[in-house]
């Protein structure tokens, strides 16, 4: 789980894809954070891709680093309640801090579980984490 948590890292962006009623949606996402030995992505209960995932737990993330390695990590999201893992992603995140607040009502943080990545590249043979 590591080794997906420094790739993301690295790459800054990343893709995750949800289904919206049998049409796929994705975008871009950039917080990430490790909590409890659990990699952790987080949003608004007010945006459109919450209530996708609410609704369908099951997604996928893709992202590139720059030197051309790329990744496919398909999970299920599990929604964590509690203040302290608010506090990790928004510690391991400063910037969102202008955005949200632990109590704020409105920050979602989800932990990803039955986690599949596969790290790619042109030159190597594929890397293969479950977590």
């Amino acid at each position: 789980m590591r080794e997906v948590y420094e790739f993301l890292k690295q790459s800054g962006v990343f893709y995750i894809a949800t289904d919206d009623n049998g049409q796929p949606r994705v975008r871009p996402f950039g917080a990430i954070c490790v909590f409890e030995n659990k990699l952790y992505i987080m949003t608004s209960n007010q945006k459109p891709v919450y209530k996708q995932l609410e609704k369908n737990p099951n997604t996928e993330i893709s992202s590139m680093t720059p030197d051309g390695r790329w990744i496919r990590l398909s999970a299920q999201v599990v929604r964590d309640e509690r203040f302290e893992a608010r506090r990790a992603m928004l510690d391991a995140n400063p910037d969102l801090r202008r955005m949200y607040s632990e109590d704020d009502g409105k920050i979602e943080v989800l932990f990803l579980k039955n986690a599949k990545a596969v790290i790619c590249s042109f030159t190597a043979a594929p890397e293969t984490y479950t977590f």
